[in-house]
């Protein structure tokens, strides 16, 4: 039986680890070709999340080639338009077209109330979080437009981009802007058959989420917590009696959104939230 995504190439974002890998997979095992991008190095204001490397991203590589399809990898920085297009346009020679976009690369910093976020930290956020999405969908559409055979975007935004949260405002301002652009983007390209969607996670198990920062973040009463203090708190969050998901649940939402079993699904803010937005 063919795969779900079967001779299509996928575009992923922030590929080296977490999400972004688990989605390069997924497409992988539902016979997609990847491109995949990754800056593999800290930004400068997320100091407590241990950065990607080289090596993750050639993991990622590994394991998409395990499952007997393509890969091209590069080392690039979503907020540098002309290297991430370089990259894409190098991906395309290679692999011969583009159908999916995903722009998944994200970070996390801070932890103030907004009124006390520093500069740096404001620029970094919305830099990556949000010019990056735009940035990557820019560098892709010409190629889907190109292919002529429509295509599928999914921009990966958050529970914060549907409601708000404290000491993460900055992060909630740059996911509710990446709803902006789906919505903008779903209506300007719908002409060419080209769908554009959002998924939205709740707390994911990555780096991203599982780092020392947060768990301080959601148990500042404790001194050194762990994820078993963490997730008395996180649970709370839902309504299924959980902390958190796994990477692999966001990505079946993103294969859903990529395949043509949505072919008429566009516009949408997907939630993968165990609930959160019902509260």
């Amino acid at each position: 039986m063919a795969g779900r995504v079967e001779g299509k190439v996928a575009l992923i974002t922030g590929a080296a680890r977490g999400q972004g890998r688990s989605h390069a997979v997924r497409l992988a095992q539902e016979g997609a070709d990847i491109i995949a991008v990754d800056v593999c190095t800290r930004i400068s204001s997320s100091k407590e999340i241990p950065a990607a490397t080289p090596d993750d991203l050639a993991e990622t590589a590994d394991l998409v080639k395990g499952l007997d399809r393509r890969i091209v990898t590069a080392q690039v920085d979503v907020r540098d338009f002309d290297a991430l297009k370089a990259a894409v346009d190098s991906g395309v020679e290679q692999l011969g077209r583009l159908d999916i976009i995903a722009a998944n690369a994200g970070i996390g910093n801070g932890g103030d109330t907004l009124d006390k976020t520093s500069e740096a930290d404001w620029q970094d956020m919305i830099d990556v979080n949000l010019s990056g999405v735009w940035k990557t969908v820019k560098a892709g559409v010409p190629h889907l437009i190109a292919g002529g055979n429509g295509g599928s975007i999914i921009l990966t935004s958050s529970v914060g981009g549907l409601k708000a949260y404290p000491h993460t405002g900055h992060y909630i301002a740059a996911k509710h802007g990446v709803v902006g652009l789906m919505r903008t983007f779903a209506v300007e390209l719908g002409q060419h058959f080209i769908r554009v969607n959002s998924v939205h996670p709740t707390n994911v198990n990555t780096p991203l989420f599982m780092n020392e920062g947060t768990m301080k973040l959601f148990r500042p009463d404790l001194e050194n917590p762990g994820p078993d203090d963490m997730a008395v708190v996180a649970q709370l969050m839902h309504v299924l009696p959980i902390g958190w998901v796994d990477p692999v649940d966001i990505s079946n939402a993103v294969l859903f959104l990529a395949s043509d079993e949505s072919r008429y699904v566009t516009g949408l803010p997907l939630t993968v939230d165990a609930g959160s937005c019902l509260k």
